[in-house]
């Protein structure tokens, strides 16, 4: 009998708090528009290739391949999505020329910290963005190259094993 009073009890106390729920608001379902204004639209340049790439905490890019068109003007935003500190997870884009080894030039670019791992006097290099951390956003802009593969990735120490992908130029 003891159980069934508290079980009695407690479906009481469910049936007032859902019963007891707060009002349904009213919202005004009219706009008021003002006639003759005009509206403001951004230009869209269709000679530049706006490019977003975002990379997270968990060393990835969200994009494995950019294509653009030969001598186009490139505004490439790299934003960061993660939460983590540049000093632990900092990430940049780095686009290499045709034919350079990716491999050795992540080496340099590890024992470049003073220089947001990006090799001092670099000939190898097309275009790279800041290092930055979680929560930021980065925009560069350059001419791409001519028509032909090219090889992106993080120059963080280490990260170009995940973050890494290629800008194919047509």
């Amino acid at each position: 009998m003891k159980h069934f009073k508290y079980l009695l009890l407690s479906f009481m106390t469910l049936a007032i708090l859902i019963g007891c729920g707060g009002e349904e608001k009213k919202t005004d379902e009219t706009k008021k528009v003002k006639i003759g204004t005009k509206k403001e639209t951004k230009k869209v340049d269709e000679n530049t290739a706006n490019v977003v790439l975002t990379g997270d905490d968990f060393m990835k890019f969200n994009k494995k391949e950019i294509k653009v068109k030969a001598g186009q003007k490139v505004k490439l935003t790299l934003r960061h999505v993660g939460k983590m500190n540049i000093k632990i997870m900092g990430h940049n884009v780095v686009i290499l020329k045709k034919g350079v080894d990716l491999v050795a030039f992540a080496a340099k670019a590890a024992a470049a910290n003073d220089n947001q791992y990006i090799p001092k006097d670099s000939q190898d290099i097309i275009a790279y963005t800041d290092l930055i951390g979680g929560g930021t956003t980065t925009t560069i802009e350059f001419d791409a190259p001519e028509a032909g593969t090219y090889e992106f990735f993080c120059s963080f120490p280490g990260h170009y094993a995940m973050m890494r992908g290629v800008l194919i130029v047509e």
